[in-house]
C-alpha cells in the first residue's frame, strides 16, 4: 500500500502544481497590459520628476503612480485622484507635525492618527485613508528632524497620479479582450465540471463526483474576477473614446453575469447532489448524464455567443434538449433524490436561456414547453 500511496499523493500534487500554473498563466494574460501600463507610468512619473522638474528625491511620484494603476483593473480614475489626495494630506501633515515636535517612535503614531482622521473628514475610502496614513510615515522616516517644509513631495505625488491617470486614458486595456479572457475560463471549467459530474454518474464514480465538487467550489474566485473585470471594460469603454464602442458588446456579458454566477452555484449543487446519490448506492437515473451532458453542450455554445462567434439558438436547444431529458426521468422516478437532481439541471438550464438574452418568463415559459414534449413522448 506505501508505493501506491507515495505514487498517489505524487499524482496529486502534480495535478495541483498544473492547476496552479495554468491559472497563474490565466491571470497574467488577464493583467498583463496592466502590467505594462503600471511599470511605464512608474518610470515616466519617476523622469518627470527627477529630470524635468530636478527634483532630488522623487520617490513619491513613481509609488503615486504604481498605486494609482497597480494591478486592480477597477475605477483607476477614482484611485488616481483619491491617491493624490491622500498623499497630499499626509504629506501636509506630516511636514508640519515633523516642524514642531521633530521624529520618533511616539510622533509617528501621533502622524498617523492626525493624518488618518484627516482624510476620514473628508472620505471613508480605504484607499484614500490609507494612503494620508502611509505618505505621512515616509516623510517622518526620510525627514531629517532639522529639515523643513518643502512643496517637491507634494508635487512629484501630484506628478504620479497625473501620470497614471494619462496613460489609463490614452493607452486603455481593451475592455473586450480583458472581459473575455476572464469569463472564458469561468465556462470552460463549467462546461468541463458537468462532463465530469456526468461521467461521475454514469460510472458510479463517488470519488470523482467529490472531486468534482471541490472543483466547483474553486470557481467562486474566478467569478468574482469576472465581475471586476466587466466593471473595469465599462468603466474603460464610457471614458475612452477609442473603446466607447466596445459597450455594446459588453451588454451581452452584463446581461449574463448574474445567471452565470447562478449557473456555477447550481453545478455546485448538482455535484454534491451527484455525490450524496452515489455515496448513498442511490440508483442514478438512466437518462441523468446524458442531460448532464448536454447542459455541459449548452454551457460551451453560451461561450460562443458571448464572444460573437455564434448565435444564442445553439446554447438555447442544448439547454432545453437537458431540461425535457431531465423532465422524462420524473416519469419512472419520483424519489427525493431523483427530484433533486432533476430539479438541479432544469434550474440551471433556466440560468443558461438567461444568459443569451431571454426573459424569466420566456425562459419558463420555454422550458415548460420543452418538459410537455417529454411527456407527450412519454
Amino acid at each position: 500500500m506505501g508505493p501506491v500511496v507515495a505514487e498517489t499523493k505524487t499524482a496529486d500534487a502534480v495535478r495541483i502544481l498544473r492547476r496552479r500554473l495554468a491559472e497563474g498563466g490565466r491571470r497574467l494574460r488577464v493583467h498583463g497590459w496592466a502590467v505594462v501600463q503600471t511599470s511605464v507610468a512608474a518610470g515616466l512619473a519617476y523622469f518627470l520628476a527627477a529630470f524635468v522638474l530636478g527634483n532630488d528625491q522623487p520617490f513619491f511620484a513613481p509609488i503615486a503612480a504604481v498605486i494609482s494603476l497597480g494591478l486592480t483593473i477597477g475605477q483607476r480614475g477614482r484611485r488616481a485622484f483619491e491617491t493624490s489626495l491622500g498623499v497630499a494630506l499626509g504629506l501636509v501633515v506630516a511636514d508640519l507635525l515633523v516642524l514642531a515636535i521633530g521624529t520618533g517612535p511616539l510622533q509617528i503614531t501621533a502622524v498617523v492618527a492626525l493624518a488618518m482622521a484627516a482624510a476620514l473628514m473628508i472620505g471613508e475610502r480605504t484607499l484614500l485613508v490609507n494612503q494620508a496614513a502611509i505618505s505621512a510615515i515616509l516623510v517622518i522616516v526620510l525627514q531629517s528632524p532639522e529639515g523643513s517644509f518643502s512643496p517637491d513631495r507634494l508635487i512629484n505625488a501630484l506628478v504620479g497620479g497625473g501620470v497614471a491617470l494619462a496613460i489609463n486614458y490614452l493607452f486603455p486595456v481593451d475592455p473586450e479582450r480583458m472581459v473575455r479572457r476572464s469569463a472564458r475560463p469561468i465556462l470552460q471549467e463549467l462546461a468541463g465540471l458537468l462532463e465530469e459530474i456526468a461521467q461521475a454518474l454514469e460510472s458510479g464514480d463517488r470519488e470523482r463526483a467529490e472531486r468534482a465538487l471541490l472543483k466547483a467550489r474553486e470557481i467562486d474566485d474566478r467569478v468574482r474576477g469576472f465581475e471586476e473585470a466587466l466593471a473595469a471594460g465599462y468603466e474603460t469603454a464610457r471614458l475612452s473614446p477609442t473603446r466607447r464602442r466596445a459597450l455594446r458588446h459588453l451588454e451581452l456579458y452584463a446581461g449574463a453575469r448574474t445567471r452565470i454566477d447562478l449557473a456555477v452555484i447550481n453545478t455546485r449543487v448538482l455535484a454534491r447532489g451527484a455525490a450524496n446519490a452515489l455515496r448513498r448506492g442511490d440508483r442514478v437515473p438512466a437518462g441523468l448524464p446524458e442531460a448532464v451532458r448536454e447542459l455541459a453542450r449548452s454551457v460551451r455554445a453560451l461561450a460562443g455567443y458571448l464572444e460573437g462567434d455564434a448565435e444564442p439558438d445553439e446554447a438555447r436547444r442544448h439547454a432545453l434538449r437537458a431540461a425535457r431529458e431531465a423532465t422524462a426521468i420524473l416519469r419512472e422516478r419520483h424519489d427525493l433524490a431523483a427530484s433533486v437532481l432533476v430539479g438541479q439541471v432544469r434550474s440551471e438550464a433556466v440560468d443558461i436561456l438567461r444568459s443569451t438574452g431571454m426573459d424569466q418568463a420566456s425562459a419558463l415559459a420555454a422550458l415548460e414547453e420543452a418538459a410537455g414534449r417529454a411527456s407527450e413522448v412519454g
